[in-house]
């Protein structure tokens, strides 16, 4: 029995019910950011007193890629397995434990191996929480929805930075674990009232509990909005369940970008961003002055992916995606060549804003939306493993290129990557802005010659 749960969803309009879902996502997103940012704060404090090396350091980078890409890659298929419930509140709890436990850690391999588990549940919530607010946003409202989300993760950054730079000189690095922790757990409690995917339980054939579900869901709105709209009486046909169908087209080119533009992403965040604060130490500033020149850049991040949420549903997921890296390429070619004090974190947040409003486009909106319901997780998690594992290593070259050519070897291989990622997504990107989830199964979508690639708007005439 079809139940049409897509068009049933993709008519309804934003609602205090999409705004719900929205918040309860999107504050544990939130922890999730921060306690991703934290390692800069922290790594900058424990390497000024001496708590860890610069060796150390680059191990704790490492390791918690490590985890993230675990947690990716267990959460896919555990959540198209078990469902999105199942898979969000698990990883909450794994990394809210773990965090509480960092803040104890009595030397820095204990903190190393507390930060892999942190990581465990780090990457599963990233794949699990932009999935899922996809499956229940309408096309229409879906990149706004998903940019803002990557506000809501970024937001940790700066917040984690202000944070840092008000209690860490004083009371030490470990209190930023401790807040952490209590607020993945709060979340974890909170999150319970979060319901199931109508989507998944179409797709795996509990169809009653859907139809039940959407009901509630089409009540409640109506309840809002009035009389809704009749849904499209679409034919989708089911896509494979098997692991095996990702190797065939169009799905293998889309794992292809996928992959790429999250190496791309994991290596700019995690070998430049994070490592700000411990540049800035070795360049010979205070800890509070490099935490206050990371506070200032830091902004650049809800900036970034605020700019992301709001112009990728007009502009497009590929022109967007394509302009913002040729803008963080330019940045980053101009940021070595600036040293007055004043300036520098001014050019410094030129350069991130460009890099967050990817991470809006990439992790929030584009990746989630290049694969079907029955395999979203699994797929998403497999580009995610990807991007997390390439940057494992990532944290050894950034010494390696910041110890023999300062941070101007490090951007050089930002904007490599830049370049590359330009060319992927020009070549072989699909579109997907303004489309239901289901017409984005068909292959051929991405010619913007092909009807389903145009605005709904004009689609309708």
């Amino acid at each position: 029995m079809n139940i049409n749960t897509g068009a049933r969803l993709d008519r309804l309009p934003m609602s205090r019910f999409h705004r719900r879902i929205m918040w309860l996502i999107g504050i544990g997103m939130f922890f999730d950011g921060f306690d991703i940012y934290i390692a800069s704060t922290v790594l900058g404090a424990t390497l000024q007193s001496g708590f860890s090396t610069l060796g150390q350091n680059a191990l704790f980078v490492s390791i918690t890629f490590l985890g993230m890409m675990l947690g990716s890659l267990g959460t896919g298929f555990l959540g198209d397995r078990y469902g999105r419930r199942f898979s969000y509140q698990a990883n909450l709890a794994v990394f809210g434990v773990a965090s509480i436990a960092s803040a104890f850690a009595p030397n820095m391999s204990f903190l190393i191996v507390c930060r892999f588990f942190m990581g465990l549940g780090l990457g599963a919530e990233n794949v699990v929480g932009y999935s899922t607010l996809a499956e229940f946003v309408p096309p229409k409202a879906r990149g706004r929805q998903q940019g803002l989300m990557a506000a809501y993760v970024v937001t940790g950054l700066p917040v984690s930075a202000l944070i840092g730079l008000l209690l860490v000189p004083s009371l030490g690095w470990r209190v930023m674990y401790v807040i952490g922790g209590l607020g993945a757990l709060g979340v974890w409690y909170a999150r319970k009232s979060l319901p199931e995917s109508p989507r998944w339980l179409e797709s795996v054939g509990r169809n009653a509990e859907a139809e039940s579900l959407i009901r509630k869901i089409e009540a409640e709105v109506e309840s809002e909005h009035g009389p809704l709209p009749a849904p499209q009486n679409t034919r989708v046909q089911a896509a494979s369940r098997e692991l095996g169908s990702l190797l065939t087209r169009p799905l293998f080119t889309r794992m292809v970008v996928g992959s790429i533009v999250l190496i791309v992403i994991n290596t700019l965040l995690y070998g430049f961003v994070t490592w700000l604060p411990t540049f800035f130490v070795k360049e010979g500033m205070t800890i509070a002055k490099s935490f206050a020149f990371s506070l200032v850049m830091s902004l650049g991040a809800p900036i970034g992916a605020m700019l992301g949420a709001f112009t990728a549903d007009k502009v497009g997921r590929k022109p967007m995606i394509i302009g913002a890296s040729a803008a963080a390429a330019l940045c980053g070619a101009i940021y070595p060549f600036v040293s007055d004090p004043i300036l520098l974190p001014i050019v410094g947040l030129m350069l991130v804003i460009p890099i967050y409003v990817l991470v809006a486009l990439l992790f929030g909106m584009y990746v989630p939306e290049l694969f079907p319901t029955e395999i979203r997780l699994r797929a998403s998690g497999i580009c995610n493993t990807f991007g997390r594992g390439a940057t494992i290593g990532s944290p050894f070259l950034v010494v390696s290129l910041f110890g023999n050519y300062g941070v101007m070897g490090v951007l050089a291989l930002m904007i490599t990557l830049l370049i590359v990622q330009i060319f992927v997504v020009a070549l072989l990107g699909i579109e997907s802005s303004r489309r239901g989830l289901e017409s984005l199964v068909e292959p051929g979508e991405g010619d913007a010659s092909h009807p389903s690639a145009m605005p709904l708007s004009k689609a309708r005439h």
